[in-house]
């Protein structure tokens, strides 16, 4: 063979190499990558050509999917798609997925290692692929009360189950439907996402456990009382400073009052009187007083600045100061749940949790069982404790002082016929041009707690600047505790 020959074989050889060498590495090393690409649109089909398992509410199907005659194959369907929305999330084939969707797709749409058996069956006889179904703690009556008891206005209820932490209500305001979003129609979904973007209060923002937090205002009251108990210079019956006004540490600025009141005619308090009344210059002082290691430790042992907690959605972390955000004035303002203190109304439920379960937080969650689609039992939930807020003394201590809360204090809304209500409330600052949050947060019975709860209503609601925690919220919570109680 001349020169020119082996060179043009050569060269052929060399392409033939090159091409068998990218060939494989295409098939092999980026099959993954490729098959799972959005762009990939036989991904989308072979999604949702799977029948993709339910999510159930007390044996009734919130999520489910049917055959249809289209390239999808199966078409997901939401009943009472508002009401669910802030804890299915939705299923969309272009806008992707959320909340329960997203964190249990693999189990949803059959993928997943523990469901191995059910492909291989359904390979060899030929069946339509399926996916688990997913059943939730929601209790449907408490849902409903919470949806129904907030109404139109904007804000959010948290239910959970003391001894567990299985959540038994997670309400968002404003909601969506989520069929909009699982249209087969891609313009359609499409315009509809953007629409809910753009959508006046943010429909989509999962307020309940995520987004922009908020100040939790007096009913962080609670996590001041408890870092001073917890610290054995304090009961329930300490007298306590309460002056008219309080005068920040190093700072010519006060604080005064809710409507200016004056706490005491002697200028001191019981620690429970001050919690019963929500006296603020009473627990500004006493945040000072106990120093902010003290309170960002209680804080934390009730879960805030905790990144990794998911249920199994993700939570936003809530927010004590840092060193270099607890200035002594700083601290003043922490104390009573004003300053840089951020929480998530799922945090606030924790808290009364927390102290209604003799001071140990279980971590909350939603998925109570997975089952293949022969309902066998795939995964189930068992309660795990996430942390010990604060001793069994101090929580009993802590619950007779919302007791009087709710007994003859700024609770009083929330009382129940027959059931003693352990409660606390919260009108929260949070924008100078608007009206404060109501908050209330509680559980019941305080002698044998079923169900804690908090409640936020933005802005105040259709109450507005005349607005109270104990006026707006603690009868939305009341609602949800009586649907728990009387299930």
């Amino acid at each position: 063979m001349n020169v020119p020959l082996r060179r043009v074989a050569s060269v052929v050889l060399v392409m033939f190499l090159a091409l068998m060498v990218s060939t494989t590495y295409i098939q092999v090393f980026q099959a993954d990558q490729l098959n799972n690409d959005p762009r990939n649109v036989r991904t989308i089909y072979r999604e949702y050509g799977n029948y993709r398992g339910p999510i159930v509410v007390a044996g009734e199907a919130v999520a489910s999917s049917s055959p249809v005659d289209d390239p999808f194959g199966f078409q997901r369907a939401y009943a009472n798609g508002p009401l669910y929305a802030p804890v299915t999330g939705y299923f969309s084939v272009v806008n992707g997925t959320s909340e329960i969707e997203r964190a249990e797709n693999e189990f949803l749409n059959g993928e997943a290692s523990s469901l191995w058996m059910e492909r291989l069956s359904a390979l060899f006889t030929g069946e339509q692929p399926q996916g688990a179904s997913v059943e939730l703690t929601i209790d449907p009556a408490a849902q409903q009360a919470a949806w129904d008891a907030l109404g139109d206005q904007r804000g959010a209820v948290v239910a959970l189950e003391p001894g567990t932490g299985r959540v038994l209500a997670l309400v968002s305001k404003p909601s969506f439907d989520p069929n909009a979003l699982a249209s087969h129609d891609t313009a359609a979904a499409s315009a509809a996402f953007q629409e809910l973007t753009n959508a006046e209060g943010n429909p989509m923002s999962n307020r309940a456990i995520r987004g922009n937090t908020y100040p939790p205002g007096s009913t962080f009251k609670l996590v001041t009382a408890a870092a001073a108990i917890e610290s054995g210079q304090y009961t329930a019956e300490s007298v306590v400073p309460a002056p008219d006004v309080y005068q920040y540490p190093q700072s010519t600025e006060t604080m005064s009052n809710f409507g200016g009141i004056r706490c005491s005619p002697t200028g001191e308090m019981t620690l429970a009187d001050a919690l019963r009344i929500s006296c603020n210059t009473a627990f500004a002082d006493l945040a000072v007083t106990l120093g902010a290691d003290a309170m960002r430790d209680q804080a934390e042992a009730f879960g805030f600045d905790d990144d990794s907690l998911a249920i199994p959605m993700d939570v936003t972390a809530s927010h004590f100061p840092t060193s270099e955000e607890a200035t002594p004035d700083g601290l003043a303002r922490a104390g009573i749940g004003q300053g840089d203190v951020r929480v998530t109304p799922l945090q606030m439920a924790m808290v009364s949790a927390a102290i209604a379960n003799d001071g140990v937080l279980m971590e909350p969650y939603t998925v109570d069982t997975i089952r293949d689609p022969d309902l066998d039992v795939v995964q189930q939930r068992d309660p795990q404790r996430l942390s010990t807020a604060v001793s069994p003394s101090t929580a009993e201590q802590l619950t007779q002082m919302m007791v009087g809360v709710v007994q003859n204090g700024s609770g009083t809304a929330a009382q129940m016929p027959g059931i003693q209500v352990a409660g606390k409330t919260g009108t929260a600052e949070n924008d100078p041009a608007k009206a404060p949050h109501a908050w209330f947060t509680s559980f019941a019975p305080a002698d044998d707690p079923q169900v804690a709860v908090a409640v936020i209503v933005e802005n105040g609601g259709s109450s507005g600047s005349e607005a109270t925690g104990g006026a707006v919220a603690a009868p939305i919570a009341r609602a949800v505790m009586e649907a728990v109680i009387d299930r």
